[in-house]
């Protein structure tokens, strides 16, 4: 009986080692590939993000002054007939 224990054990600790090898291998290739990736500059990022940033402000702005001016004119059509 104690055998059998040994060769359960045995096969366990292999199954372990073969995902952790796998696991390793998959952290390697990803280590590979963000090598390959070709990072922006700080300075690019920065001038994006800015860029975006006031974009989304004018366009939310927009929105806000077609929403207020709207809302005026459904009020003043619904108030013609009341």
């Amino acid at each position: 009986m104690a055998t059998s224990e040994k060769n359960n054990n045995t096969g366990s600790g292999q199954a372990v080692a073969a995902v952790s090898e796998k696991a390793g291998g998959f952290f390697k290739g990803v280590k590979a590939e963000f090598r390959k990736i070709n990072w922006e500059t700080r300075e690019n990022v920065t001038k994006q993000t800015i860029s975006v940033v006031a974009i989304s402000m004018v366009l939310g702005i927009i929105i806000a002054v077609l929403d207020i001016i709207l809302q005026y004119g459904v009020d003043f059509i619904v108030n013609i007939g009341g």
